[in-house]
């Protein structure tokens, strides 16, 4: 399947910038270094990881019955901590390639997670070599983990990004929200992860879906799809605390102490 991208219209993608594309570019979904090539890797280290996570802590998976058993899904996910992208990627039931900041990529577990085929994003532009790898990551029928908040902070969804409503108007994958609780916990930094045995839940919510949307996607319209799932994803989120009676961990003590 073939598709372009029309980059007149900014993306901001977790850690992207926001900031307008002078001239519009189209670029055809083509990259020689496409995540998908690395499904046998991601396979085998998801299958450690995870073993190694229950060992560590108690995960509960909500919701396994909303991820679609074939076909592509963009999950969507809150992100209060440093655990939220390896949990998302291995403990999600299907292969699942996740954009991930950039500055993760660096030394030996950079070296993994593009062995794995996660996909890293710029944090200060728009990033077309990402795009184009999310594109063909859809367009070949796995998931794609995004962050829409794009970065840890509170996890309410009460501020997104457009990266996943771009994505699933480009492509016509459907949304899948995510909650996830206990990756944090109170009075705790965003580095910092859960005492051993600590309680965690993935929830997964039903699918929202979007049509897909031929060029040229305006930015009006990217704006409203991209409010629409906002607040999908926040009364998602809502209904994962009552269901799991876990609450979210508040504001990270890095930003408590810097506003004292």
């Amino acid at each position: 399947m073939s598709d372009r991208l029309d980059l007149a219209v900014p993306v901001p993608l977790p850690g992207a910038s926001a900031s307008p594309v002078a001239n519009p570019t189209h670029l055809p979904v083509l990259s020689p270094d496409l995540p998908a090539n690395r499904i046998g890797v991601l396979r085998s280290v998801r299958g450690t990881a995870a073993w190694l996570f229950r060992r560590q802590w108690r995960i509960r998976l909500h919701g396994l019955e909303h991820l679609p058993t074939n076909g592509p899904a963009i999950l969507a996910a809150n992100h209060i901590g440093v655990l939220d992208g390896p949990l998302l990627v291995t403990m999600t039931p299907r292969a699942t390639f996740a954009l991930a900041k950039s500055d993760l990529f660096e030394g030996r577990v950079g070296r993994l997670l593009q062995a794995a085929g996660q996909i890293p994003v710029h944090q200060r532009e728009i990033d077309t070599r990402a795009l184009r790898r999310a594109v063909k990551v859809l367009h070949e029928g796995h998931f794609l983990g995004i962050f829409p908040e794009g970065g840890r902070d509170i996890g309410d969804m009460a501020r997104i990004r457009g990266g996943a409503a771009y994505l699933a108007m480009v492509t016509g994958a459907p949304i899948i929200p995510v909650a996830l609780l206990g990756t944090r916990e109170p009075g705790q930094s965003i580095k910092d992860v859960p005492r051993r045995g600590a309680e965690m839940h993935i929830v997964y919510g039903e699918p929202i879906a979007i049509d897909r949307t031929p060029w040229p996607r305006r930015q009006q319209v990217v704006t409203a799809r991209t409010e629409e799932v906002r607040r999908q994803l926040a009364a998602h989120v809502a209904r994962a605390e009552v269901l799991t009676g876990m609450a979210l961990p508040g504001v990270p003590a890095s930003k408590v102490a810097a506003a004292a």
